[in-house]
């Protein structure tokens, strides 16, 4: 099966960017869409043998989720559950018979780390869902994440150290994602090749691919012997991230 993730930064803007093409030419079977920026009925997408389930932020032209898949799923979930974490539009859960698909986009700890306490909080609640969620069945989780994991993950690692993606807290809270049984599949895949999925609008940054990895798969450990591949098309434009892939036996 072949999984994408891609923060498009805004829906109805990527699909005049040829958002479109790209869906037709790469048949996925599921297609995990960050940063929608949309209500429900702002965009008509339609897409023929596809399931389309849409998370919007109760904030206009804010965060957003959405999932597009040929996969009728037993149980669609939005959100954590939490009032706290609910408003955003951020979390999307698909159950299969055999997995747990999660479509995510993770709060910015934003400029000075204004909203770093939130973002703290945020990651020990999605982290408890997805043990919950592994105790049943293995999970697949992606989406933007927000965070660099280590230094080869970003151009620019020293003078970004305490910024929001870069930040100890936001690192610390990956690893113990990891930790609690979770494989970060490019990484795992590829430990030593440096290639990035979002680059800064500014200074010609994708230009000089000046970029950060934010975007990831991970899956529960047990899973990573189905990875096929995990993969990052940084030729696809349309948004400031690229899309990332999965391709993994299920």
């Amino acid at each position: 099966m072949k999984f994408i993730s891609w923060n498009v930064n805004g829906f109805r803007a990527c699909l005049n960017k040829g958002f479109e093409e790209f869906f037709k030419n790469t048949d996925a079977d599921f297609f995990c869409i960050q940063e929608t920026k949309m209500q429900p009925g702002q965009a008509d997408f339609k897409a023929d043998g596809y399931y389309q389930y849409w998370y919007s932020a109760e904030k206009k032209g804010y965060s957003g989720t959405a999932v597009i898949t040929k996969h009728e799923p037993l149980n669609v979930t939005y959100g954590l559950g939490i009032e706290e974490h609910d408003h955003e539009g951020r979390i999307i859960t698909l159950e299969y018979e055999n997995f747990y698909l999660l479509c995510v986009y993770t709060p910015n700890a934003q400029r000075e780390l204004a909203r770093l306490d939130y973002r703290m909080k945020w990651e020990d609640a999605l982290r408890e869902y997805m043990k919950k969620l592994d105790s049943k069945k293995p999970v697949i989780y992606c989406g933007d994440l927000n965070v660099a994991h280590e230094e080869i993950d970003l151009k620019n690692p020293k003078t970004n150290h305490f910024s929001a993606g870069f930040s100890d807290e936001e690192r610390g809270k990956f690893t113990e994602l990891l930790s609690a049984g979770f494989t970060d599949t490019f990484r795992e895949l590829y430990p030593e090749k440096v290639q990035y999925s979002w680059w800064s609008y500014m200074y010609h940054a994708r230009e000089k691919n000046v970029g950060w990895r934010i975007d990831y798969f991970v899956v529960s450990q047990r899973l990573f012997k189905n990875v096929k591949d995990s993969f990052i098309l940084t030729d696809v434009m349309g948004s400031d991230h690229c899309p990332v892939g999965l391709e993994i036996e299920l």
